[in-house]
Protein backbone atom coordinates (compact mmCIF):
# COMPACT_ATOMS: atom_id res chain seq x y z
CA UNK A 1 0.00 0.00 0.00
CA UNK A 2 1.34 3.39 -0.86
CA UNK A 3 2.31 6.43 1.09
CA UNK A 4 -1.03 8.72 1.72
CA UNK A 5 0.51 11.89 0.28
CA UNK A 6 -1.69 14.23 3.14
CA UNK A 7 0.04 17.63 2.18
CA UNK A 8 -2.24 17.33 -1.03
CA UNK A 9 -5.09 18.26 1.08
CA UNK A 10 -6.33 20.69 3.46
CA UNK A 11 -5.69 20.74 7.19
CA UNK A 12 -10.20 20.16 7.34
CA UNK A 13 -9.55 17.20 4.92
CA UNK A 14 -7.18 15.78 7.06
CA UNK A 15 -8.43 16.19 10.45
CA UNK A 16 -12.01 14.99 9.18
CA UNK A 17 -9.94 11.88 7.86
CA UNK A 18 -8.04 11.13 11.45
CA UNK A 19 -12.07 11.44 12.96
CA UNK A 20 -13.31 8.90 10.30
CA UNK A 21 -10.81 6.67 10.77
CA UNK A 22 -10.70 6.41 14.42
CA UNK A 23 -14.70 6.54 14.12
CA UNK A 24 -14.43 3.61 12.06
CA UNK A 25 -15.01 0.62 14.23
CA UNK A 26 -17.79 -0.31 16.02
CA UNK A 27 -16.48 -0.95 19.27
CA UNK A 28 -15.38 2.57 19.05
CA UNK A 29 -18.95 3.77 18.28
CA UNK A 30 -20.12 1.86 21.54
CA UNK A 31 -17.64 3.08 23.61
CA UNK A 32 -18.27 6.63 22.43
CA UNK A 33 -22.15 5.93 22.80
CA UNK A 34 -21.48 4.55 26.27
CA UNK A 35 -19.43 7.87 27.09
CA UNK A 36 -21.70 10.04 25.52
CA UNK A 37 -24.65 7.96 27.94
CA UNK A 38 -22.93 7.84 31.16
CA UNK A 39 -20.63 10.89 31.06
CA UNK A 40 -18.17 8.76 32.05
CA UNK A 41 -17.15 5.35 32.87
CA UNK A 42 -14.18 3.43 34.18
CA UNK A 43 -12.65 0.93 31.75
CA UNK A 44 -13.75 -2.01 33.72
CA UNK A 45 -17.50 -0.71 33.08
CA UNK A 46 -16.61 -0.54 29.46
CA UNK A 47 -15.26 -4.60 29.43
CA UNK A 48 -18.73 -5.25 31.41
CA UNK A 49 -20.81 -3.18 28.80
CA UNK A 50 -19.33 -4.12 25.73
CA UNK A 51 -18.42 -7.69 26.62
CA UNK A 52 -14.79 -7.41 24.69
CA UNK A 53 -11.68 -8.58 26.47
CA UNK A 54 -9.69 -5.82 28.41
CA UNK A 55 -6.94 -5.70 25.89
CA UNK A 56 -9.42 -5.20 23.37
CA UNK A 57 -11.46 -2.06 25.00
CA UNK A 58 -7.83 -0.47 26.46
CA UNK A 59 -6.76 -0.63 22.51
CA UNK A 60 -9.76 1.23 21.21
CA UNK A 61 -9.56 3.44 24.26
CA UNK A 62 -5.78 4.80 23.50
CA UNK A 63 -7.16 5.26 19.68
CA UNK A 64 -10.13 7.65 20.85
CA UNK A 65 -7.81 9.18 23.31
CA UNK A 66 -4.61 10.02 20.73
CA UNK A 67 -6.96 11.63 18.30
CA UNK A 68 -8.02 13.23 21.56
CA UNK A 69 -12.05 12.64 21.23
CA UNK A 70 -11.74 11.08 24.81
CA UNK A 71 -9.49 11.95 27.91
CA UNK A 72 -8.75 10.14 31.05
CA UNK A 73 -7.82 10.97 34.35
CA UNK A 74 -6.91 8.58 36.64
CA UNK A 75 -8.18 7.52 39.61
CA UNK A 76 -6.48 5.23 41.75
CA UNK A 77 -5.91 1.79 39.85
CA UNK A 78 -8.13 2.67 37.35
CA UNK A 79 -8.74 5.32 34.38
CA UNK A 80 -12.07 7.06 34.33
CA UNK A 81 -13.01 8.44 30.55
CA UNK A 82 -14.96 10.40 28.95
CA UNK A 83 -15.91 12.53 26.02
CA UNK A 84 -13.14 15.32 25.57
CA UNK A 85 -16.00 18.57 25.02
CA UNK A 86 -13.51 20.76 23.08
CA UNK A 87 -12.64 18.30 20.41
CA UNK A 88 -16.09 16.60 20.36
CA UNK A 89 -17.43 19.85 19.21
CA UNK A 90 -14.74 20.98 16.96
CA UNK A 91 -15.71 17.40 15.50
CA UNK A 92 -18.94 18.06 15.48
CA UNK A 93 -18.22 21.67 13.36
CA UNK A 94 -15.82 20.03 10.76
CA UNK A 95 -18.75 17.04 10.29
CA UNK A 96 -21.65 19.67 9.65
CA UNK A 97 -19.60 21.59 7.59
CA UNK A 98 -19.23 19.06 5.21
CA UNK A 99 -22.85 17.68 5.43
CA UNK A 100 -24.06 21.18 4.90
CA UNK A 101 -22.09 21.94 1.66
CA UNK A 102 -24.58 19.16 -0.02
CA UNK A 103 -27.72 20.77 -1.25
CA UNK A 104 -30.40 18.18 -3.30
CA UNK A 105 -31.83 18.91 -6.72
CA UNK A 106 -35.13 19.10 -7.32
CA UNK A 107 -36.93 16.15 -8.06
CA UNK A 108 -36.93 12.50 -6.42
CA UNK A 109 -33.39 12.73 -4.81
CA UNK A 110 -31.41 10.72 -7.28
CA UNK A 111 -29.22 12.54 -9.13
CA UNK A 112 -27.42 10.15 -11.54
Amino acid sequence: MGVTKSNLFSSDQNKLARLAKALAHPARIAIIQHLLKTNTCVNSTLVQELGLAQATISQHLKELKEIGIIQGTIEGASISYCIHTRKWEEMQKLLNELFDTYQTSSGDGDCC
